[in-house]
């Protein structure tokens, strides 16, 4: 009972937290993404890097920066792996090898933070500040920056230009990201998350009399981060299940408040944008609902364990910490997969296949409720397009939304977005398992063991990050895999949204009409949501029948 009623006491202290902060936390940052003004210190990073902050570009100049910059933050990174044993604070670590540096880089850039290895045994503290920390910021600025262009492209009328990528990313990452990190870090510290530059200290003395080793490290720093970007990489291998990240219940709710927050105030983003705050109200509806189901679905699943070992024990807690419990470790886990975060407290390997089925079907609907900072706004934006589509064919009258008109080159663009994801998951998958080598790192053979892959490449083809933990992915091919599908994961969907952006930013609005869908009222929540539903259901359902759910049913 009394577990109970702190489970629902932290659900809804973190619901009310997000409701207070949607509206001035989006208006802010409409703010920034609409200003004319630079600071300061952004005029000389323009200067530096050579670009004129006034001019906008085009969307394929602006797709253009940013796979130029993304490939170069890959390079830097791999690089910087691989030179560690030469670097400041490298603890004496070697360097780390070519593949796992790639899948690294690659993971890192994309926002997806898959981690081949354990961070406090293999990263010094230099990389782990100035390479993967780093990435945290401005991965997640990328994915602001691009929902940016698609809001523009609703917005502007006419013209081929949708904004400027170097001054998106870097209002993004100064103006919102480093302010929130460094209060919310300092909070962590003040909750017992550590924050120094010390190595292991050897010999300590542990409750059984016996020595153990702790490490140390500038963990808060990039734990922040790591949460408020939906990035998910920790800095130690338990990641949130380390109690030097995540040292008890108070912080643990926090650390899900940063994952959802910006993401859940962008509808209101979107919404001041487009000049109807409505709008907003209606996407964050569906993300809400989307979210509240999952996080009830999930808890039910853990707190309801079926088969007689668990019925026995009383409870679900192998893999779980019991500082968190079910409901603290279902409410994160639930929120991790809904978002590109994939930051764990608990043992995702270990939950219940109802538990297992529902945090991988979070991610199979695309990571949009609410989603990745950014990409989980316009992969919802582009869902709401169909949606529009979908009514418009009903009522046999050419769909509009916010103005637009919806033909048939927009409609490609929002297909090949919402088809690249499955495909990636279902060929990659599927490649694995027919390969005999690769089935032999499967830690479980049957039904679960299906799981264990499915759930690998989906969360890297929609860049969450956690994984199974009885799937071993060290090995050259399944590096290389995984990496691949977070590139085609992460970009081809941009390529496609800067694409419909720049299609939609031509056009001339059309006036509002007696037969135009009202966008803003419940029965497009409901619409919208449906078409959610459908889609992922049509296209993930076989494969879900053959892992989790036969799982569940054995």
């Amino acid at each position: 009972m009394g577990s109970t009623l702190a489970g629902w006491l932290q659900a809804l202290a973190l619901v009310g937290a997000l409701a207070l902060c949607y509206r001035p936390l989006g208006d802010y940052i409409a703010h920034l993404l609409t200003s004319a003004k630079h600071l300061r210190v952004e005029r000389g990073l323009y200067k530096v890097v050579g670009v004129d902050g006034d001019a906008d570009q085009r969307w394929s100049a602006y797709l253009r920066s940013v796979l130029a910059f993304s490939a170069v933050s890959v390079l830097f990174l791999y690089g910087f792996q691989r030179l560690q044993n030469h670097l400041l604070l490298s603890l004496g670590d070697k360097a780390v090898n070519a593949h796992s540096s790639w899948n690294t880089a690659i993971s890192f850039v994309t926002n997806t933070n898959w981690q081949d290895y354990s961070g406090e045994n293999t990263m010094g503290h230099l990389v782990q500040m100035a390479g993967l920390a780093v990435q945290n910021f401005v991965s997640a600025a990328v994915g602001i920056a691009v929902v940016a262009t698609l809001i523009r492209g609703f917005t502007r009328s006419k013209t081929d230009r949708v904004g400027n990528f170097w001054v998106d990313l870097t209002r993004v990452s100064l103006r919102l990201l480093l302010p929130l990190s460094i209060v919310f870090a300092l909070v962590l510290v003040a909750n017992g998350v550590i924050q120094n530059f010390h190595g292991f200290s050897h010999d300590m003395a542990g409750l059984g009399g016996d020595t153990v080793n702790i490490p140390g490290g500038p963990v808060a720093s990039q734990e922040v981060i790591k949460e408020l970007g939906t990035n998910g990489g920790g800095f130690f291998g338990a990641n949130s299940a380390h109690p030097f990240e995540n040292p008890n219940g108070f912080t643990n709710v926090l650390e899900i408040f940063l994952l959802l927050v910006i993401s859940f105030s962008l509808p209101r983003t979107f919404g001041k944008m487009v000049g109807d705050n409505r709008q907003g109200y209606a996407i964050v509806s569906v993300m809400g609902l989307f979210w509240a189901g999952s996080a009830a679905a999930m808890t039910f699943f853990e707190t309801h364990p079926a088969g007689t070992a668990l019925k026995a024990a009383g409870a679900a807690l192998e893999g779980k910490e019991v500082r968190f419990g079910e409901w603290g470790s279902a409410l994160f886990a639930s929120s991790t997969t809904l978002t590109s975060t994939g930051a764990v407290d608990a043992a995702h390997d270990s939950l219940t296949p109802g538990g297992g089925g529902v945090a991988i079907f979070d991610m199979m609907l695309g990571e949009i409720a609410p989603g990745g900072t950014g990409s989980g706004l316009y992969g919802m934006l582009v869902l709401a397009i169909v949606a529009v589509f979908v009514a418009g064919l009903m009522v046999g009258r050419t769909p509009e939304y916010l103005g637009k008109k919806l033909g048939g080159r927009e409609m490609k663009f929002a297909s090949l977005y919402i088809l690249t994801t499955p495909a990636i998951v279902l060929v990659g998958t599927g490649v694995a398992m027919a390969l005999g080598g690769e089935r032999a790192n499967m830690g479980n053979t049957g039904a679960h063991g299906f799981s264990e892959v499915l759930y690998a490449f989906t969360s890297a083809a929609n860049n969450n990050g956690s994984a199974f933990g009885g799937l071993t992915v060290v090995s050259p091919w399944w590096d290389t895999a995984l990496g691949l599908a977070m590139v085609f994961g992460r970009f081809l969907p941009i390529i496609f949204v800067l694409a419909l952006a720049g299609s939609l930013a031509r056009q001339q609005p059309v006036p509002a009409s007696a037969g135009t869908l009202p966008t803003h009222k419940p029965l497009f929540v409901g619409l919208l949501s449906g078409v959610v539903l459908i889609v992922v259901g049509l296209t993930y359902f076989p494969a879900l029948a053959l892992g989790p759910i036969a799982e569940g049913l054995h």
